[in-house]
């Protein structure tokens, strides 16, 4: 059973990438408890499957708008969704939310050039922002759940994803491993601390090692 929770997505209540979202999020409201509310997020490049693993849809004291490429209807009176890009965010205004809110989203921006231009977008339009995303040094590359897949070259990564079932007990699709295997960019807490230079960061551990950083206001 906990060999499946492993392998299985995040988006999934039962998987072991959504307990660590939760012991995040569980992070993210202590450091909001304080701020008055209703609190206005923007959601970069979430879904609402993952408010609703939080148990926080339909509370309004969250008002949430949830921006994705991909189109998704909510049903909850407190959360909007819109399409958009994450790099394109011009029709919002200077401090239009009172926190900008991204997980494990930056890292699929292809190069640092966009993670640059998200970051700066993030401090813009947010009042204060968590953004989360996974250790490049972390032994386990957690998008393929492989060790170290992610110092290997792309025509070696490839070959695993599409000739072996060692990412995730599954043979991947060619067209879309080599599509994710180029929009994956991991990052370094230096490159981080450069596109938020004023944010604090939450190290999330396991067995003593850092998997993922969140950079932040509160």
């Amino acid at each position: 059973m906990v060999f499946k929770k492993i392998f299985k997505s995040s988006e999934d209540k039962e998987s072991l990438g959504n307990y660590f979202r939760t012991k995040r999020f569980d992070f993210f409201l202590h450091r909001i408890k304080p701020m008055n509310k209703p609190i206005s997020i923007l959601d970069l490049g979430g879904k609402v499957n993952f408010w609703e693993n939080r148990g926080l849809t339909g509370n309004n004291n969250f008002k949430i708008t949830v921006l994705n490429i991909q189109s998704e209807i909510s049903d909850y009176s407190n959360i909007k969704t819109i399409n958009g890009n994450v790099l394109k965010l011009k029709d919002f205004k200077e401090n239009s939310f009172d926190i900008v809110f991204s997980n494990s989203v930056i890292e699929h921006l292809y190069n640092f050039e966009n993670q640059k231009k998200m970051a700066h977008e993030v401090l813009r339009i947010g009042k204060n922002h968590i953004i989360q995303t996974p250790n490049k040094y972390f032994f386990i590359e957690p998008h393929y759940m492989i060790p170290f897949f992610q110092f290997l070259p792309k025509k070696i990564q490839f070959k695993i994803l599409t000739k072996t079932r060692f990412s995730r007990l599954k043979k991947w699709d060619e067209q879309f491993a080599r599509d994710y295997t180029e929009e994956i960019r991991l990052m370094t807490q230096k490159e981080l601390k450069e596109i938020f230079p004023k944010s604090n960061i939450f190290y999330e551990k396991f067995l003593g090692m850092t998997k993922s950083f969140t950079v932040h206001t509160f």
